[in-house]
C-alpha cells in the first residue's frame, strides 16, 4: 500500500431501518491520525462507527482496510482485522474481576487452569498505561463506579493488535486527571500509526487532540475540515445549523429557603461525614475526581444505598426525613437523573411515552384510569422541549441514540415536578445543542423554586450553570465556592487535596 494511501476508506455508506439513518457517507482515515466525528444526537455518528466496527451491517456502500476489501460480519471479525471500538454502553461482565475482563479472550493458562499470577501481572501492566494504579485487578467490575468502568473498557480495547480505534464518548464520565491519561495513551497510539475515530460532544477536547473534524447532520456528511482551520463556533454551526451561546458570566440566581440539608452523612470510605445545604432556586454543583464520592452521596440522599450514619432533612424541618428507598424519596419530592441510564434509568424495550410518565401516573389519571389524551399532550410537550429525536412517542427507548435516551430520563423528572432534583452527569452523551435545551429547562426549574444538586465531570459545565460548586475529595466535601469566587485551578486543587494529605 502506498504511504499516501488511506489506512481506511468508506464510500457511499448508508443504513436504512424504517427510515434512512445514514445516507451516502464517504470517509477516509490515514494511519496515525485522529479524526473527530461530531454532530447532534441522532445525526448518525454511532451508526457509522458501528458499521466500521462490525456491529451493524450497512445497507449500501463499501469499505477497505489497508487497501483490501473490508466487510466485517461481526465485532469479533473486525477485532481480528485490528479494528476496535469502545462503546458508550459498556460491555464489561460485572461478575468477573477487572483482570478477567481485560484479558477475557487472552487468559493465561496452563493445563487448562488460569495462571492467576500471570493474569494479575498482565492486567497491572495494561492498567498502568491509563493511570489506573489505584484499582485492584482482582476486584469485581460490578463494584466499580461508571467512571472507573469506562477506563477499564478503554484499557481492554488496547489489549492486542489495534490498527483502527473508535472511541465513542470515552470521557463522558471522566475527570481531568483520567482524561489526561487517556490523551497521553492516544498520543502513543498515533505515534505507532494507529488511526483513531474520536466521537465527543466536548469540543474543547476535540480541538486538543483531533487532526480533522467530520460533521454529520441528519445522517448525512456535512463536511470534513482540518481542525486547526475551524473555531469552536464554526463547528457548532455545522453541527446544529444555528448559533449556540455559552454564558460563563451569568449572575448568581437568588437563593430561597433551605430545601434539603445533609448532616454527617457517611457510608464506609466512599462518603465520609458530609454536611451540605441546598436552597430553593439554586443549582449546586458537585465536582471531584472519579471515585471521590459524588455519585455515592447522591445515592445516599435518594435512598438507593443505606447510610452508616448521618441524617437528611427536608425544608427547614428539625425531624430527619426517613428516606429508606428511592420510592420514599420520590414520594418526598426528590428525583434522580442517574449517570447509568441503561441499567438504572430506563425500561429500554418500552416506549418513550411510558418511560416519560411512569414516575407520575397520578397526574394523568382519574379514578384509577389513565387519561390518554392528557398523557400524550404531556409527553409531546416534553419531547418537543428537549428536542428528542424519534419516530414518535411510541418508539421504544432502546432504539434511540444515547443522548436522546438521556433526554427521556430528564423528561421523566420534569413530568414528576420534583422539588429537589439530583442530577448525576445529566448531559452525559448529549450534544451541545440539546445540552443548551437541558440547561434552559434547569433555569426554568430553578426560577420556579426547585432545588438542583448536580454532579458533573466537566468543570466548564459546572462553572457555566451552577450558583455554588462543592468539591468532593476522597469521600469528603472539602470546599464550597460561590459563583465568581472559583477558578478551574482552585477547583482542581481542592479535588486533589484529600488524596495529597493521605499520601
Amino acid at each position: 500500500m502506498p504511504a499516501s494511501a488511506p489506512l481506511f476508506r468508506a464510500i457511499g455508506l448508508g443504513k436504512h431501518y424504517a427510515t434512512p439513518v445514514l445516507a451516502d457517507v464517504d470517509l477516509d482515515l490515514q494511519a496515525g491520525e485522529v479524526l473527530a466525528l461530531t454532530g447532534e444526537n441522532g445525526a448518525g455518528k454511532s451508526t457509522l462507527s458501528k458499521i466500521v466496527a462490525g456491529l451493524v451491517q450497512p445497507t449500501t456502500g463499501t469499505m477497505t482496510l489497508g487497501g483490501a476489501p473490508y466487510a466485517p460480519a461481526s465485532r469479533t471479525a473486525a477485532e481480528r482485522a485490528g479494528v476496535r471500538m469502545v462503546l458508550q454502553e459498556l460491555s464489561l461482565v460485572p461478575t468477573l474481576t477487572v483482570a478477567e475482563n481485560l484479558l477475557l479472550e487472552r487468559l493465561p493458562s496452563r493445563l487448562g487452569f488460569i495462571r492467576r499470577d500471570a493474569l494479575r501481572a498482565s492486567a497491572l501492566k495494561h492498567m498502568a498505561a491509563l493511570g489506573l494504579h489505584d484499582i485492584d485487578p482482582d476486584r469485581p467490575v460490578g463494584s466499580l463506579g461508571v467512571g472507573h468502568r469506562q477506563m477499564i473498557e478503554i484499557a481492554r480495547s488496547l489489549v492486542g493488535e489495534c490498527r483502527l480505534l473508535i472511541l465513542d464518548e470515552p470521557t463522558a464520565t471522566l475527570t481531568s486527571r483520567e482524561i489526561d491519561h487517556l490523551f497521553a495513551q492516544i498520543a502513543e497510539l498515533k505515534a505507532r500509526g494507529v488511526a483513531i475515530v474520536y466521537i465527543s460532544h466536548r469540543l474543547d477536547e476535540l480541538q486538543r487532540i483531533a487532526d480533522r473534524v467530520m460533521v454529520l447532520r441528519d445522517g448525512r456528511h456535512i463536511d470534513t475540515q482540518p481542525m486547526k482551520s475551524l473555531s469552536h463556533e464554526a463547528i457548532v454551526r455545522r453541527m446544529v445549523g444555528r448559533d449556540v451561546h455559552e454564558a460563563f458570566d451569568r449572575p448568581r440566581r437568588t437563593a430561597g429557603p433551605v430545601a434539603l440539608r445533609v448532616r454527617g452523612l457517611a457510608r464506609g470510605q466512599a462518603v465520609r461525614d458530609v454536611d451540605l445545604e441546598l436552597r430553593r432556586g439554586e443549582v449546586y454543583g458537585l465536582a471531584g475526581l472519579v471515585g471521590s464520592g459524588r455519585t455515592e452521596l447522591l445515592r445516599l440522599i435518594y435512598g438507593a444505598d443505606r447510610e452508616d450514619r448521618g441524617e437528611v432533612y427536608l425544608d427547614a424541618g428539625d425531624v430527619p426525613a426517613r428516606i429508606a428507598s428511592p420510592m420514599r424519596a420520590v414520594r418526598a419530592g426528590i428525583g434522580l437523573v442517574t449517570e447509568d441510564r441503561k441499567a438504572q434509568g430506563l425500561l429500554l424495550p418500552l416506549s418513550i411515552r411510558i418511560n416519560t410518565t411512569l414516575a407520575n401516573l397520578e397526574a394523568i389519571a382519574r379514578a384509577g384510569w389513565l387519561r390518554t389524551g392528557d398523557e400524550q399532550r404531556a409527553v409531546e410537550r416534553l419531547r418537543g422541549a428537549l428536542r428528542v429525536r424519534s419516530l414518535g412517542t411510541e418508539q421504544p427507548v432502546g432504539e434511540l441514540s444515547g443522548g436522546n435516551q438521556q433526554k427521556v430520563v430528564f423528561a421523566r423528572w420534569l413530568h414528576r415536578d420534583c422539588r429537589v432534583l439530583l442530577l448525576d452527569e445529566p448531559t452525559r452523551g448529549v450534544d451541545i445543542g440539546a445540552r443548551a435545551d437541558i440547561y434552559a429547562e434547569m433555569d426554568k426549574l430553578a426560577a420556579a423554586g426547585k432545588a438542583l444538586l448536580m454532579v458533573s465531570s466537566d468543570l466548564r459545565e459546572l462553572m457555566m450553570v451552577c450558583d455554588r460548586i462543592g468539591v468532593m475529595s476522597a469521600g469528603r466535601l472539602v470546599a464550597t465556592f460561590e459563583r465568581g469566587a472559583w477558578t478551574q485551578e482552585a477547583l482542581l486543587a481542592a479535588a486533589f487535596s484529600a488524596y495529597a494529605q493521605a499520601a
